[in-house]
């Protein structure tokens, strides 16, 4: 009978994306085992290109887990109590993660968090093993203007101009980031074939994002795409310091960022990120692409 792990992670594309080298890490520190990530189904497209998953359970937030008794239980997810309580439940031969473990600190960039928490336990994690493919440039420009939260939402005005000043560009977004995007794509007088916001699965956003040439956006999920597949992007950085959840430095990546810290869950857009100016953006899209 195979052994099992099972490792929490029920966040969304970026968080999922931030976990990769970790997930990868357990692949080869675990090569007899049989890996189950618990995240929610959505995500599901990723996992053949992450490489390191071999099944999936449809978990959203820190639980339950639908398990039962894996050998190793991971919590990728945060520093509990909930998410390691779930994990608890489904009764592990061995749980690994904070609290557990090592002592979460605040001021980690994300990824290596997760790495940092494997080492704890003797297991090598490459922070920098993000890749997902790379990216032949043939495609568009994606402006992608919505985020989770207010806080992180430069102005769609200000996001129209940028798609303006670009040469083939396509405005991207979910179903309920159409409105924002609809006034990107009008106020930068594209027609309405380069909205695509709303009529992408995920598995479509992939493919878009894989070829594309550009990607601008605020600090969301698509930032990490553009990561995973090495295009260049500029992103725009509001309550939250790209130290910490911003691209890695170099490889054609601009992280704009105006130094002030706020809450990331505001319903307002943040004083720092309208310090940001068009000018900045374009620039830096200018300077990322030649």
């Amino acid at each position: 009978m195979a052994l099992e792990l099972v490792a929490l992670r029920g966040l969304g594309l970026g968080d999922l994306l931030t976990a990769v080298p970790a997930l990868r890490a357990l692949r080869q520190a675990f090569p007899d085992h049989r890996i189950t990530l618990a995240a929610p189904r959505a995500l599901g497209a990723l996992l053949p290109l992450i490489g390191a998953v071999d099944d999936q359970v449809d978990v959203a937030g820190p639980g339950p887990v639908p398990f039962e008794r894996p050998d190793v239980a991971v919590n990728l997810h945060g520093k509990g109590p909930q998410s390691t309580e779930a994990l608890r439940r489904t009764r592990p031969g061995r749980l690994l993660g904070f609290g557990a473990g090592p002592e979460w600190q605040d001021g980690v960039h994300e990824v290596r968090r997760w790495c940092g928490l494997l080492e704890w336990y003797g297991i090598p994690a490459d922070p920098a093993d993000l890749t997902l493919g790379i990216s032949d440039r043939t495609g568009p420009a994606i402006v992608h203007p919505g985020a989770a939260y207010p806080a992180r939402r430069w102005p769609p005005e200000r996001f129209a101009e940028v798609a303006a000043a670009l040469d083939d560009v396509v405005v991207t977004g979910n179903a309920a980031e159409v409105p924002i995007a609809t006034r990107v794509a009008e106020l930068a007088g594209l027609p309405p074939e380069r909205m695509l916001a709303g009529r992408t699965r995920l598995a479509d956003l992939i493919d878009l994002v894989s070829r594309a040439r550009l990607v601008v956006c605020g600090d969301t999920g698509v930032a990490h795409l553009a990561t995973a597949f090495c295009v260049p992007s500029v992103v725009l950085f509001g309550p939250v310091s790209p130290m910490l959840w911003g691209p890695p430095p170099g490889w054609r990546h601009i992280a704009l960022w105006t130094g002030h810290h706020g809450d990331p869950h505001g319903e307002r857009p943040d004083p720092g990120l309208l310090e940001i100016e068009v000018s900045e953006v374009v620039e830096a899209a200018m300077e990322v692409t030649s």
